[in-house]
């Protein structure tokens, strides 16, 4: 585990809000836009907002399309991590894999996409799935001075769940936007046990109006 700085600055982590996630898109997360008038309500609040940005070569390997026969939402293993099979996403260059310009966009400090490697997928913001490479989001952070970090996104049950609970490992404290937040809920229970995973991992479970006394002195 790397420690973060003691007493640092504070980052709003926004994961994922492209247009393929939302409603319209190639994967869209129910009611996904609605969680764009909290991140604008946020952004002010932070010294530092980062937005994730997943951002795929057309042909990424979690895409069921890339291998024959295979359906969406199977689950495979992918070059020895357990993948779930996902339709074409947030390739490289498309509408789909912009940020929302429904956001405000000039408040985001930097984004870090993450995806790039077509033979591994990656849903947290840090690190691939596998945890070979970073995405220096870390890196980022620690330079300059986040030891604390809220995060809100898409989609609570996948990339926003394995960004959290990275942050928590790296030594950041951490919370959850919850009211921020939509899931898949591929399986039904999904959300629920995701918020239970990483509550039991040390992320406070909060909301937009209560983040900074979650998150402590």
């Amino acid at each position: 585990m790397t420690l973060a700085i003691t007493n640092g600055r504070t980052a709003l982590i926004l994961v994922d809000l492209q247009y393929d996630f939302v409603e319209g898109g190639a994967l869209p997360v129910p009611g996904g836009l609605e969680v764009v008038a909290v991140a604008n309500q946020l952004m002010t609040k932070f010294d530092l907002v980062v937005a994730t940005q997943d951002w795929h070569p057309a042909n990424h390997q979690s895409f069921a399309s890339q291998h024959p026969g295979m359906v969406i939402g199977q689950t495979f293993d992918l070059h020895g991590t357990l993948q779930i099979a996902w339709p074409d996403h947030c390739v490289q260059g498309t509408h789909g894999a912009d940020l929302l310009k429904e956001l405000e966009l000039d408040k985001i400090h930097q984004v870090m996409r993450k995806g790039e490697n077509q033979m591994i997928d990656s849903y947290s913001g840090f690190f691939d799935n596998g945890h070979r490479e970073v995405t220096g989001l870390a890196e980022y952070l620690h330079r300059e001075q986040v030891s604390k970090v809220a995060i809100m996104g898409l989609a609570t049950d996948y990339c926003v769940r394995f960004t959290a609970l990275d942050s928590i490992e790296l030594g950041f404290r951490t919370c959850l936007i919850q009211d921020g937040c939509r899931g898949v809920n591929l399986c039904p229970g999904d959300i629920k046990s995701a918020l239970q995973e990483m509550k039991s991992a040390g992320v406070v479970l909060t909301n937009s109006e209560d983040w900074e006394s979650s998150l402590g002195e």
